[in-house]
């Protein structure tokens, strides 16, 4: 517990020293702000409703000023970006990886650790979702054993160092999962959580069960040579996770359409997953089966409570025994595709999003508070519901930044709403960065003028100062990648990110 408290504590005084005193306008301040600001209107939305476009209004926000497209250092344009700031990319689909093989398709879900000699030690996702035995552009094990022989998903550890902006070690460090979608940071940052977004299993020819978590070391030489799943966290769908630091307690989401549920796993051991533990759903108090998708209020408190899923690792065999299944049988709430999550230590609470909940179907973000005493269940909230596409579509990864704010990346697969931008010319379902300022209003941050490919896996580098994120690619050689962005010269500020 000391070394991520002693963390947390040195990037909030990174962020006082080097862009201004910290403001007191919280996570749930903007939010809320912003939720009140963009109430829905006749904005056009997933059902082919017409209106007045709402791009206007977000260029218009100060966020960090107008947007130019930029090149990177080899003079590709790939992000375009508020003037004064700049980026450089690596760990290019295709490029070849330092410790053998190849860097992997599909960069999706990234956490950031205090890596060697002054590095920021990355730890990436690759979201892989090809046939049992196909190892095209898979994560290559380089002497690793594979938790499924057919099964090419995993992740790739690279330590970046930010003062000479390139990569100084590549390697694989997990390898044999499927689809590595997202994750989350384990109790005392001793490793990334890295989660299967999937419950294929020997049904669909592979070799082993899918639909864990696993733990990816980020310490000593960052490899994971006993890969084995935290079947106590729960087989399902996974998304993302993030821990409690004061409990040790993780909450889980699931990306499963409008069966999926909001989960925590009460450890026997937050430092040592693998000894097993409780998973339990949220419910809403009063209310069996709660339905979260659509007609909710903004900032009203909802009272929850958590059952107990009898059988966390189902076979999946026989009709309703999944942990959805079980969870509502006990009058666990429903959720549309819950995907980002992040612990805010600013209001001791987690965030996290609903892809495409809502009434317009363009996305919540859920705030929940757990209390100082975790068994009286705690308070759930709406803080805000995307009225439009262009003031937010498809959030999927959420990041409570170092200075309290937040940020969002857009996952927008859809091809029927044509979602144009003027910066990226000949591109439809353009994705973007959204940040949300002091006042609450959101506003753009970076936009994809590369491809069609969602952005995910923001994270910051120790000190605060450099902003990582991923183009997830589209499984062709140097159409996936990270990006390391940097700030002017005066650095990030003191009022948005």
């Amino acid at each position: 517990m000391t070394d991520i408290v002693n963390r947390r504590a040195f990037l909030k005084r990174s962020a006082a020293t080097a862009g201004g005193a910290v403001v007191a306008t919280s996570a749930l301040q903007r939010m809320t702000e912003h939720a009140a600001m963009a109430a829905p209107d006749n904005t056009r939305d997933r059902r082919g409703g017409r209106g007045r476009d709402r791009r206007t209004r977000i260029e218009q926000s100060p966020g960090y000023g107008r947007l130019e497209r930029m090149a990177d250092q080899r003079g590709v344009e790939v992000l375009a970006l508020p003037t004064g700031f700049s980026y450089v990319t690596f760990g290019w689909t295709g490029s070849r990886l330092m410790e053998g093989g190849v860097h992997a398709r599909s960069h999706d879900g990234m956490g950031s650790f205090a890596g060697p000699n002054g590095t920021t030690r990355l730890i990436r996702n690759h979201e892989i979702r090809t046939a049992p035995g196909n190892t095209a552009l898979g994560v290559a094990p380089n002497g690793l054993p594979k938790y499924d022989e057919l099964a090419n998903g995993g992740c790739i550890t690279i330590d970046f160092h930010t003062g000479s902006r390139q990569s100084v070690r590549e390697f694989t460090s997990i390898v044999g999962t499927h689809v590595n979608c997202a994750g989350g940071v384990a109790y005392g940052a001793a490793g990334w959580i890295t989660c299967e977004e999937t419950v294929a299993d020997q049904r669909q020819r592979y070799g082993q069960k899918h639909g864990y978590p696993f733990f990816v070391p980020a310490t000593g030489d960052g490899k994971q040579r006993h890969p084995q799943p935290l079947r106590a966290m729960g087989r399902f769908a996974h998304e993302a996770v993030t821990v409690d630091p004061r409990t040790g307690i993780l909450y889980q989401t699931e990306d499963a359409g409008n069966d999926s549920g909001f989960y925590r796993f009460l450890p026997t051991r937050a430092d040592n997953l693998a000894d097993g533990g409780t998973l339990q759903m949220l419910a809403v108090k009063n209310a069996p089966n709660y339905d979260t998708i659509r007609n909710q209020q903004l900032g009203t408190k909802l009272q929850v409570e958590w059952v107990t899923i009898p059988n966390p690792d189902p076979d999946l065999t026989a009709y309703g025994t999944s942990v959805f299944d079980q969870g509502a049988d006990a009058g666990g709430a429903r959720f549309n595709r819950l995907e980002g999550i992040w612990w805010d230590d600013f209001r001791q609470s987690t965030f996290f999003c609903s892809t495409a909940g809502g009434n317009a179907g363009y996305g919540q973000v859920w705030e929940y508070l757990p209390g100082r005493n975790p068994s009286q269940g705690g308070e759930l909230y709406l803080r805000f519901e995307s009225p439009g596409r262009t003031v937010l579509d498809s959030p999927d990864n959420l990041n409570v930044t170092p200075r309290g704010g937040i940020l969002l990346c857009e996952d927008d697969a859809t091809g029927g709403d044509n979602d144009t931008h003027p910066l990226a010319p000949g591109l439809e379902n353009v994705n973007r960065l959204i940040g949300l300022d002091a006042s609450g209003r959101s506003f753009e941050f970076a936009v994809n003028v590369l491809n069609d490919s969602e952005l995910a896996g923001a994270c910051w580098s120790l000190d605060a100062q450099v902003l990582f994120v991923n183009v997830f690619g589209e499984g062709v050689a140097d159409s996936g990648m990270t990006c390391a962005i940097y700030p002017p010269v005066n650095g990030w500020g003191s009022r948005l990110l």
